[in-house]
């Protein structure tokens, strides 16, 4: 889910711009990221990605955070709230005629109860009122896949570590259609 992005002045059409409430329910709500986020959600993101990393033989104890540190921006970057507590975090950037998603962490306690599907959903509906098709690289053999499959990314390519996704605006709304 880390794509490597060289950056662009364009904002994203995702970020939360100060503090929104979910309109898939109560108990959440997305805000801007802010510089004092960054080693919480580094850790994190460390937390999170362990078990893929050292299944594919990638995890280092530094890099896994100093990736976040380095790529981290409070203007793409939106925190994931739960009763005011951090649950997580979203990264929505443009780059290449496209927005890629990246840093989409869920701490595990929040893991399989549909928050990831509620914020991905509010976080796709953006990109798909500007007509934006969203990439990502998720790591081979994650179930984060399955995650999006469901919402409409398909594969593009992949090497033995990444399987690099996109999604077409309004493919989710495809999908659903089929099923």
């Amino acid at each position: 889910m880390d794509a490597e992005v060289v950056g662009t002045r364009a904002r994203s059409v995702v970020a939360a711009s100060a503090r929104e409430i979910s309109a898939d329910g109560p108990g959440w709500v997305l805000r801007s990221g802010v510089v004092a986020d960054i080693e919480a959600i580094a850790e994190l993101r460390a937390d999170v990605m362990r078990a893929d990393l050292e299944r594919l033989g990638r995890y280092d104890e530094h890099r896994v955070r100093q990736r976040l540190r380095d790529s981290f921006s409070t203007r793409y970057t939106s925190v994931i709230e739960v009763d005011g507590e951090l649950a997580g975090c979203v990264t929505v950037r443009p780059a290449d005629g496209m927005q890629w998603l990246e840093h989409f962490y869920l701490a595990p306690r929040h893991q399989g109860r549909g928050l990831g599907a509620a914020v991905l959903r509010s976080v796709l509906g953006r990109t798909d009122a500007q007509g934006m098709a969203v990439g990502l690289h998720v790591l081979q053999g994650s179930a984060a896949r399955r995650l999006y499959e469901r919402h409409g990314f398909v594969m593009e390519s992949q090497d033995p570590i990444d399987v690099f996704m996109v999604r077409p605006p309004g493919a989710t709304r495809g999908a659903a259609a089929q099923a």
